[in-house]
C-alpha cells in the first residue's frame, strides 16, 4: 500500500464539483458540492449517536435502504437540523443533484453542515446546482465542505487485490463539535474496489471505532455527522465477500489520516495531542483511559500553556470509569524536542521544567501512560484548548 495524490477522485470512475451558492450571505466560499460515480455503488454509512439528528441523515438513511447509491450532495453553511421544512428541503437538495447528474433521486445521498436551527435556503441551492462542473479535482469539494476548518482534509492510497490495482481515498471536514461515538464530522470515502455491501458496512463500522471514535476536540457530538463509503467495483478485482485484511488496512489508513487531520485542526487549536496508553490489560481499558485524557478540558488547557501538569492526566484517568491501579502508572511527555518522565508508580518525579516546556511547545505532543498491567496499547487524538475556541464559538452564527 502506498499513498497517492488526490482524495475522492483518486479511485476510478469518480467525479466531483463544487460551486458558491450563497447559503450564507456573509460568505463567498464554495459551499455546495457533489460527488458522483460513473456506475452504481455499494454503499455503507455510519451516523451520529446524537438523538437529535439532522434532516439529511434521515433522507440518506432512507435512500440507503437498498445498500446502493451513486452520488452524494453536500452543502456547508447550514446544517438543516432542527429547521423548518428540514426533510422537505433535504429531499429537494437530493432532487436537484439527481437532475444535474441524470440519476434517480433515491440514488443520491445528502449531507449538510453549518448552523443549526435555520431553514435551509433551498432555492439558492437549486439555482446554483446547474453551475457545478464535474472534474477530477477533489480539492475544490474538500474546501467546499469546510466550515470553521482552517485546513483542507483529503488523502488517498493505492494497493493490490487479487492482482488488481485498487484505489481508496477520502475527504473530511471537522473542527468543532468533535467527540466520539459517531458522530465526529462529515467524511466521504470512495473506492474502485469490488466489495459486497454487507462486508463494506462491517469494515466501516469496525474501523470507525478505531479512528474517528478515538478523536476529541471539545466533547460535543454534532447532529449532522456521518461517514459514507462508496465502492463502484471498477478496479476489476474479484468481489470481496468476507472480511479482507488488505482492504481493511487501506480503509483504516485513510480514515486514520483524516481523523488525525481533524484532531489537529480543532477550533482554535495550536497543537495536536496524542494520548497513548501502553501495557494495558485490554483494549477497552486502554481506550477509555486514553480518550478520557484526550478529552479533559483541564489537561487540554495545560497543553495550551505548555504546562507539564501531569496531575491532570492522573485525574482524568481516575474519573474515566476504567479500573486500573494508580500506584503502577508511569507518565511521560514527548515530542520531537525530546522525552521527559514526570511520574512513576503514581507519584511525581523531579524533572527538568525547562525541558518539559520545550517538549510541550511543539505542534505535536504525546502523553504516554504506562499501566504495567498487560500488553495492549491504544492511541487517541485531541488538541489543546485555547482562547480562540471561545472566540470562534461565541459568534458562530454571525
Amino acid at each position: 500500500m502506498k499513498g497517492i495524490e488526490g482524495g475522492i477522485t483518486a479511485a476510478k470512475g469518480y467525479k466531483t464539483g463544487a460551486v458558491h451558492s450563497g447559503i450564507r450571505a456573509s460568505q463567498s466560499k464554495k459551499d455546495l458540492a457533489v460527488i458522483v460515480s460513473d456506475v452504481p455503488c455499494q454503499a455503507a454509512a455510519v451516523y451520529t449517536s446524537n438523538i437529535v439528528k439532522a434532516a439529511p441523515l434521515h433522507i440518506t438513511r432512507e435512500h440507503l435502504g437498498d445498500g446502493t447509491a451513486q452520488a452524494i450532495v453536500i452543502n456547508s453553511g447550514n446544517a438543516n437540523a432542527c429547521a423548518p421544512r428540514g426533510e422537505e428541503n433535504a429531499l429537494r437538495e437530493a432532487q436537484a443533484a439527481a437532475k444535474l447528474l441524470g440519476l434517480k433521486t433515491e440514488d443520491v445521498l445528502v449531507a449538510s453542515t453549518g448552523v443549526i436551527g435555520q431553514e435551509l435556503p433551498i432555492e439558492v441551492i437549486e439555482t446554483a446546482m446547474g453551475q457545478i462542473v464535474l472534474t477530477d479535482d477533489s480539492a475544490d469539494t474538500a474546501k467546499a465542505i469546510m466550515t470553521t476548518d482552517t485546513k483542507m482534509k483529503q488523502t488517498a492510497v493505492e494497493f493490490e487485490l487479487n492482482g488488481k490495482t485498487v484505489h481508496l481515498g477520502g475527504i473530511a471536514k471537522g473542527s468543532g463539535m468533535i467527540h466520539p461515538n459517531m458522530g465526529t464530522m462529515l467524511c466521504f470515502v470512495t473506492t474502485d474496489a469490488a466489495i459486497s455491501q454487507s462486508v463494506l458496512q462491517q469494515s466501516l463500522s469496525k474501523i470507525v471505532k478505531k479512528t474517528f471514535n478515538r478523536i476529541s476536540v471539545d466533547g460535543d457530538t454534532s447532529t449532522n455527522d456521518m461517514c459514507i463509503v462508496l465502492a463502484n467495483g471498477l478496479a476489476g478485482n474479484e468481489e470481496i465477500t468476507q472480511q479482507n485484511d488488505v482492504f481493511d488496512q487501506a480503509l483504516e489508513s485513510v480514515m486514520k489520516d483524516l481523523a488525525v487531520m481533524i484532531a489537529s485542526d480543532g477550533e482554535g487549536a495550536s497543537r495536536l495531542i496524542i494520548s497513548t496508553v501502553v501495557n494495558a490489560a485490554d483494549e477497552t481499558q486502554a481506550e477509555t483511559l486514553a480518550m478520557s485524557v484526550a478529552s479533559s478540558s483541564l489537561f487540554k488547557a495545560a497543553m495550551f500553556g505548555s504546562d507539564a501538569n501531569w496531575g491532570r492526566v492522573l485525574c482524568a484517568m481516575g474519573y474515566s470509569g476504567a479500573k486500573f491501579d494508580p500506584e503502577k502508572v508511569d507518565v511521560l511527555f514527548q515530542s520531537d524536542a525530546g522525552t521527559v518522565e514526570v511520574a512513576k508508580n503514581g507519584r511525581g518525579l523531579d524533572f527538568d521544567e525547562d525541558l518539559a516546556k520545550k517538549i510541550l511547545s511543539r505542534d505535536q505532543v504525546q502523553v504516554v501512560m504506562n499501566l504495567h498491567e498487560g500488553d495492549v496499547s491504544v492511541t487517541c487524538w485531541g488538541c489543546d484548548l485555547t482562547y480562540d475556541y471561545v472566540k470562534i464559538n461565541g459568534d458562530y452564527r454571525s
